[in-house]
């Protein structure tokens, strides 16, 4: 069993730049939206993507992950190697085992970010509710209608804007199903959550960074960017000599 204490940390990395797995069904339209999301909104933030097939194959490509980078960490005695957040972004469509793949994830301690029908349900929440049932050809239908001419991947720097309008829709549907005892049922998204994770990193590295910049003479004169690089520290006041 890992100890952690036999860990080190990177000074500072650990806290101001968190390491996201998201395992996804789709090669374009989620790795797409995700990445656009941290590099619009400047989130600092690690995302490493894997893609595949079925969700059952996604949550077994999750675990095997999660499993290396915990052999890495033991080996090379750094916590940083670990995942901070495992996801894992899939459609129900008409994919088999998906009642499988949702308790294997949860056996490993892995999230899972579904959407019901399809992954277009949430970008379809930034424009509308959606509260009948509906199917995937329809979605996509509706919304080339807010969204003129999409194909894949979606318009990110469009649906920014909308963010909380659908994150009120798509809680809302998650109420909706849980009050009539259909959770997951059509339509529904899990996908906020995921947003709602990564979103809430750049507040937490921004206030993490404010402290530790103003301690700075007993750390690096630097901070982690969203692309590993790193800048001087924020509103550091300058040395003068005495």
């Amino acid at each position: 069993m890992r100890r952690h204490n036999d860990l080190k940390r990177r000074a500072w990395s650990k806290e101001l730049l968190r390491r996201y797995l998201v395992v996804c069904e789709g090669e374009v339209t989620e790795t797409s939206y995700f990445s656009d999301i941290r590099i619009q909104e400047k989130i600092p933030i690690q995302i490493k993507f894997i893609s595949g097939a079925t969700p059952k194959t996604l949550v077994e490509r999750a675990v095997e992950a999660k499993r290396k980078s915990d052999r890495a960490a033991v080996k090379q005695r750094d916590e940083d190697q670990v995942y901070d957040e495992i996801w894992v972004v899939f459609d129900i469509d008409t994919h088999p085992f998906v009642a499988e793949a949702k308790q294997q994830a949860k056996d490993n301690a892995i999230n899972v970010a579904v959407s019901n029908p399809c992954f277009e349900l949430w970008a379809l929440l930034h424009f509308q509710d959606q509260f009948a049932h509906v199917s995937a050809d329809e979605l996509r239908r509706l919304c080339r209608n807010h969204m003129p001419g999409y194909e894949k991947p979606l318009p990110c720097s469009e649906l920014i804007p909308l963010y909380p309008k659908a994150h009120e829709r798509a809680l809302s549907l998650q109420k909706l199903h849980k009050s009539r005892g259909t959770p997951g049922g059509n339509p529904s998204t899990g996908v906020f959550e995921l947003v709602l994770s990564i979103r809430a990193q750049r507040q937490a590295w921004n206030q993490t960074a404010n402290v530790q910049a103003a301690g700075a003479d007993d750390h690096e004169d630097f901070l982690p960017l969203v692309d590993g690089r790193r800048r001087a520290a924020p509103n550091r006041p300058s040395k003068t000599s005495t």
